[in-house]
């Protein structure tokens, strides 16, 4: 055959591969409407290591990389299981025509708050500086007012503390919580609100604007003293696949120090490094690496991300500073073992990380 003719029936195939997975998606909604009306778990691990299973093995009976596959059958389950968790969240919405205020919801996390409530049936209110007063939109989140059954603060931390302390006056009935990376400069605003009888607790997603998956991300719930108001935040969330973590507010600030703080800034120092190294990022690009390549795919996310928003994370947490010295510490140790040449001090850092490492599972 000639190449034109492969190419056609390259495509040909290709569009069986398209008329296939449209057919497995209708399985899917069928397996996952079923799900609900069983009352059945979205995620089942063992169906799942079965399909992967059956796929490296079919793989290797017909000469196919097993990797390949796989990957291609994760990336189905994966968008299965967006379908079905999405399915059940509006299924079993938790609005029904309940009031809700996301202050901040013209931000990034502020309008994934925004979709969330809106897509389990909640009449969902915008508050922001970025938008126009309009039909459920307010540039000054006061003049929305606090009769709404939740309260988001999205703000930014600083401001989000401000706004905290401004709602313990204004005594709202329904239940408020803020989604702050830190909760230092949040805890006099909290403590306020629980002070002043208000239901109020503090969340912490641990996942981006861009997910659509919850299975396998964390929410992390600091409770402020009211139990009530914890478990009705918690509740907002039980359709979806999300771990749901409880923590005390002094925990969470010393291990975000590490989890965030620690982590933005050695991407930071990665990435600046580079930056005012003087060699050419192309020419960095011709020879990189494995463990180059990985390193600079999570520094490029860090440096498209906020900046005012990373500042505050590192300036406003008290207990940040004591992870930034550690990371200089490391750094200069690494310095002094391949300046002295010290091949069993450096053999011995990388030891103690590995076993370090291994301890989390």
């Amino acid at each position: 055959m000639t190449l034109e003719q492969l190419r056609n029936n390259l495509s040909a195939l290709d569009r069986r591969l398209v008329e296939l997975i449209a057919e497995r998606q209708q399985i899917v909604g069928a397996i996952g409407k079923n799900k609900l009306e069983s009352g059945a778990g979205t995620r089942d691990y063992a169906r799942e290591k079965d399909v992967l299973d059956m796929g490296r093995e079919q793989a290797k009976q017909l000469g196919v990389d097993p990797d390949l596959v796989e990957s291609i059958l994760q990336q189905l389950i994966r968008t299965s299981l967006e379908s079905q968790e999405r399915d059940r969240v509006i299924a079993e919405g938790k609005g029904d025509g309940r009031r809700a205020l996301v202050i901040g919801g013209a931000g990034k996390m502020g309008r994934w708050f925004v979709d969330f409530f809106a897509s389990q049936g909640f009449a969902t209110t915008i508050a922001d500086s970025a938008v126009d007063d309009a039909r459920g939109q307010y540039k000054n989140w006061t003049d929305a007012g606090v009769d709404f059954d939740v309260i988001v603060v999205a703000a930014p931390l600083a401001v989000s503390g401000r706004i905290l302390a401004q709602l313990a006056v204004l005594k709202p009935t329904g239940l408020v919580f803020d989604i702050g990376s830190l909760k230092s400069p949040l805890m006099d605003g909290l403590r306020e609100l629980r002070s002043a009888g208000c239901r109020v607790t503090s969340l912490h997603p641990m996942f981006g604007p861009n997910t659509r998956l919850l299975s396998g991300r964390h929410l992390i719930i600091c409770d402020v003293g009211d139990s009530d108001a914890t478990a009705a935040a918690k509740e907002l969330f039980a359709s979806t696949m999300v771990e749901q973590l409880d923590m005390g507010l002094e925990d969470h600030d010393r291990l975000i120090a590490y989890v965030l703080g620690l982590s933005h800034a050695l991407n930071i120092a990665f990435f600046t490094a580079l930056a005012e190294s003087g060699e050419a990022a192309p020419k960095l690009a011709r020879l990189s690496s494995t463990t180059f390549d990985s390193q600079l795919l999570v520094s490029a996310a860090v440096a498209e991300d906020n900046p005012y928003l990373y500042f505050e994370i590192q300036n406003l947490n008290k207990f940040g500073l004591g992870p930034l010295d550690a990371l200089c510490d490391a750094a200069a140790r690494i310095r002094e073992t391949v300046a002295a040449g010290d091949e069993e001090a450096f053999v011995d850092l990388m030891q103690k990380g590995r076993e370090y490492l291994a301890l989390r599972g």
